[in-house]
């Protein structure tokens, strides 16, 4: 035990024991990130529409309070589509959405595969 009276060593004598309040801060600082099982869903849409021939690039964002998927046609172009991962709605509208380069929110809600069916319909870039 230590001073404090915590045990210094967690179960497996690996190292020392936080206090939980301290261990949230600590992941309060990290980015937001996506897992691999949402990067599999993203990434298998991702080649159906470079195969397509409709996206060419992508970029992935991990900001302090979303993550970002964004898509181009060209790299030096806006994205014509982002999928972001917001925890902060999770309970709300849902973590996930898709926005177009408008701005326009396409589809949210609280499972990325679901939200990725927004794709499932022919979505083009309309030039105008």
């Amino acid at each position: 035990m230590s001073e404090d009276g915590s045990n210094a060593e967690g179960k497996d004598g690996s190292g020392i024991l936080i206090p939980l309040h301290e261990a949230r801060s600590a992941r309060a600082d990290m980015p937001v990130t996506f897992e691999r099982r949402e990067l599999d869903h993203i990434l298998r849409l991702y080649g159906r529409m470079v195969a397509a021939g409709e996206w060419r690039d992508y970029a992935i964002d991990h900001l302090k309070d979303r993550a970002v998927f964004s898509v181009f046609r060209r790299t030096s172009e806006v994205p014509l589509f982002q999928i972001v991962k917001d925890p902060k709605l999770t309970r709300k509208q849902g973590a996930y959405s898709v926005i177009a380069a408008t701005g326009a929110i396409l589809k949210r809600g609280h499972e990325l595969p679901r939200v990725l069916t927004v794709f499932d319909k022919k979505l083009r870039l309309v030039s105008g």
